[in-house]
């Protein structure tokens, strides 16, 4: 392996195993905020001096997942604490965590004692968690609208790549080649792409590719460091976390961001928030309304 590679590498695993690497200062406060993407109107739903991150929307609309010192909690919308999922079976996930299309089946990331990363999945009205990816580290991202197959971000033979695997379990395919970092896949509502990131062509950028793994298209090529293309139910757009400073690869908690819509087609792109404290955890996974009127995320309040 390259040195580049291995600087990579270590780079990147220390990023992404947010439950031990990425805990923010003690004193920190985490702001839950939805978000109007045509308004700009801002919301905010918990506001709380500790760390919880990654909010993902609930498919039938009404609460919102967040993972906590390893646990997973819902919130619903007057910040009104629902209680942990799953806590006797949960524990030790990171922020890489999601929901079906049909809201039906939780999948998540977390890590086991002696192993990195791994991918599993449970019923969201509770059974025994089903390990899908044995070999790790495994970041699950995104799940096809019919369910069948998983996406995520895996570690193998000292390079990361983008992987499929069914969601039943089975062997995993390779998607992506390029050398650099290739994370947060994730499929559009019809189907027809996977989006994610990568910083093949220098800064990390938006790009999306076909389901097998063809057709690569370049969205963003700006100079930020743009991460996790979150798209639309629409089809047309995507939320992008925008670094303002080159992060050599990583996406470290505690710096300078913003979040903004891509358009998909025109590859246009509009700010959606300010300049604030955030990064890691902010909002690394699906996070769009069931109507594409709104989006979740975590902003970060400095001790």
């Amino acid at each position: 392996m390259s040195n580049l590679q291995t600087l990579f590498t270590v780079t990147f695993l220390v990023c992404s195993f947010s439950l031990f690497a990425q805990q923010a200062p003690e004193g920190t406060t985490s702001e839950l905020v939805i978000l109007n993407v045509k308004s700009g109107e801002q919301k905010t739903v918990l506001k709380e001096v500790r760390h919880f991150e990654a909010p993902n929307w609930s498919r039938d609309g009404k609460y919102l997942i967040i993972n906590s010192g390893g646990q997973l909690e819902k919130v619903d919308f007057a910040g009104k604490k629902l209680g942990k999922i799953l806590p006797d079976k949960i524990t030790r996930a990171n922020n890489d965590h999601g929901l079906s299309f049909d809201g039906k089946l939780l999948v998540v990331s977390k890590s086991d004692e002696n192993f990195g990363s791994r991918i599993y999945t449970v019923p969201i009205t509770g059974g025994e968690p089903k390990l899908i990816t044995p070999n790790h580290p495994s970041y699950w991202h995104g799940i096809s609208p019919d369910g069948q197959i998983l996406v995520y971000c895996a570690q193998r033979n000292g390079a990361w790549d983008i992987y499929s695997i069914p969601t039943a379990g089975g062997t995993e395919k390779r998607l992506t080649t390029s050398e650099g970092l290739d994370d947060g896949p994730e499929y559009s509502y019809d189907g027809k792409w996977i989006y994610f990131n990568s910083n093949r062509t220098g800064r990390m950028q938006a790009f999306r590719m076909k389901p097998d793994g063809s057709g690569t298209e370049q969205l963003t090529h700006d100079e930020l460091d743009n991460w996790f293309p979150h798209p639309s139910p629409d089809n047309k757009s995507a939320v992008i976390i925008s670094y303002l400073e080159d992060q050599k690869g990583a996406h470290p908690f505690g710096k300078d961001v913003k979040l903004r819509l891509l358009n998909v087609e025109t590859k246009g792109i509009r700010d959606l928030t300010e300049v604030f404290y955030g990064g890691q955890g902010t909002i690394n996974v699906h996070s769009w309304s069931p109507d594409g009127e709104w989006i979740a995320f975590v902003r970060y309040h400095k001790p």
